[in-house]
């Protein structure tokens, strides 16, 4: 009879230990009041990452840790750096690292951007300041080697998605676009010269938003570089405005008569380099442009986005005249 009794207690006491350990397994746990990070070096060993948890308040013990390991033994407990926002288990605990659901910020550029606005949007996100970007973004030593010209990175950050850390400087991020973008360079296989076509790019990427229409604004702005015209372009003035600390939303007379060596309607020829970082379909337009003899274009009043193009000055004329005509009707 004893035997039975001391095998029940036996029997009693392992399922007891078994829920207890299902209970610290699976029970959500959190000793912490705001968002945790705990960064994971290459190489922290399961024991070194079960210690750091448990001293950041994302899991009770750490033994529970390490068991988790002997469970998963085929597990691959990836390095990087995770973020913890709520109470969690173990077991959940144990599956993003094994998951690699490491954190990281996403900064979105797209093709137009220019440095001001990816500086904003790194602030935004809370990667670090606009200033400290534009710091880093106004030195072009990254890129002297392809454009000894260059007055900034301008141009060569390139448009794309990208993940970064917590940890991201300014000058690895510079890095990081730069790297995409010699890459992209490195693909259209061209003996081109980088400053002319990236500068050009710049304002076709600016001036054109309908695909089909790229090549064509490139091959005006070409007809008029070849005649000496000015480029009179909108975009270049806003850009000169930015670079000045003077822009106010719209172009108002003062900008378009401003010194400033990036105003085409005050220049001829080029601006000193690009005003915005193209994407890879305006640097093939520039490297391919429509064969046409425009000089002139205008927006259209339909809100297409298109442009209607003219080779003489009272073809253009009439453009306008029609543009405003439409828009007030319109009102």
């Amino acid at each position: 009879m004893k035997k039975f009794v001391w095998a029940g207690l036996i029997l009693l006491s392992g399922l007891c230990v078994l829920a207890y350990f299902a209970f610290e397994l699976t029970t959500p746990f959190a000793a912490f009041q705001q968002a945790t990070f705990v960064d994971f070096p290459k190489g922290t060993s399961t024991r070194e990452m079960a210690a750091m948890l448990r001293n950041s308040g994302i899991i009770r013990h750490a033994w529970t840790f390490e068991a988790m390991r002997l469970l998963r033994r085929h597990a691959r407990l990836q390095a990087g750096e995770y973020r913890f926002t709520k109470p969690a288990s173990v077991l959940e605990v144990f599956d993003r690292i094994a998951r690699g659901d490491i954190f990281y910020y996403e900064l979105v550029v797209p093709e137009g951007n220019n440095m001001f606005d990816i500086g904003a949007s790194a602030q935004r996100l809370g990667l670090f300041t606009t200033a400290d970007f534009l710091g880093a973004a106004r030195n072009p030593s990254l890129i002297r080697d392809l454009d000894p010209q260059a007055p900034s990175l301008e141009g060569f950050l390139f448009p794309d998605t990208y993940r970064l850390s917590r940890h991201t400087t300014p000058e690895r991020l510079c890095q990081i676009m730069t790297a995409k973008f010699r890459a992209v360079w490195r693909g259209l296989h061209t003996d081109q010269a980088v400053h002319r076509t990236v500068t050009l790019a710049s304002l076709v990427e600016k001036e054109g938003k309908i695909p089909d229409e790229r090549p064509v604004i490139a091959s005006v702005f070409d007809n008029r570089l070849a005649i000496g015209m000015k480029l009179d372009c909108d975009p270049t003035t806003i850009y000169a405005a930015l670079l000045d600390g003077s822009y106010r939303g719209v172009i108002y007379k003062s900008d378009l008569q401003s010194g400033n060596p990036y105003n085409t309607y005050q220049h001829a020829g080029l601006p000193p380099g690009p005003i915005a970082n193209p994407g890879a379909a305006s640097i093939a337009a520039v490297l391919h442009p429509a064969d046409m003899s425009y000089l002139y274009f205008v927006a259209r009043a339909d809100g297409s986005g298109r442009h209607s193009f003219a080779s003489s000055l009272s073809a253009h004329e009439a453009n306008i005249a029609r543009y405003r005509a439409a828009i007030r009707l319109h009102k």
